[in-house]
């Protein structure tokens, strides 16, 4: 039997307030693909995700998502540089060397939702 073919999958992220939300997410670079009234479809690259508005703290506050990238330095320098941390006031934590093989960092959204930044070890005797 042939194996089905999968073509995307992505998470709902919850959001305390949407609108604030929203532009959180387009200001770290998202482009809003499509906004249905409480579902909107972020997308960077070919990465997505569905923001919704929903919110329960205990959810929120439990909710990871992690975003491997190419050049950490980059990234971490793009979000510290823009505002992000001071104008939605969320936490960003210093960019880590991880024993599994990553160097990483953390943000945090106007929701409470934590986003893991990573990107591999080049060195793969971490992995």
């Amino acid at each position: 039997m042939r194996k089905p073919d999968m073509q995307e999958i992505k998470a709902f992220v919850p959001a305390r307030d949407f609108n604030t939300a929203l532009s959180f997410y387009q200001d770290m670079g998202f482009e809003v693909a499509s906004n249905q009234g409480g579902f909107a479809y972020l997308k960077y690259d070919n990465c997505s995700f569905m923001l919704q508005d929903f919110y329960v703290a205990e959810h929120s506050n439990n909710f990871m998502m992690h975003i491997l990238v190419d050049n950490l330095d980059i990234w971490y320098d793009m979000i510290k540089s823009s505002g992000l941390v001071e104008k939605y006031v969320v936490c960003l934590t210093d960019i880590k060397t991880q024993h599994y093989g990553m160097r990483d960092f953390t943000l945090t959204d106007p929701s409470g939702v934590l986003w893991c930044i990573g990107e591999e070890l080049k060195d793969s005797s971490h992995a």
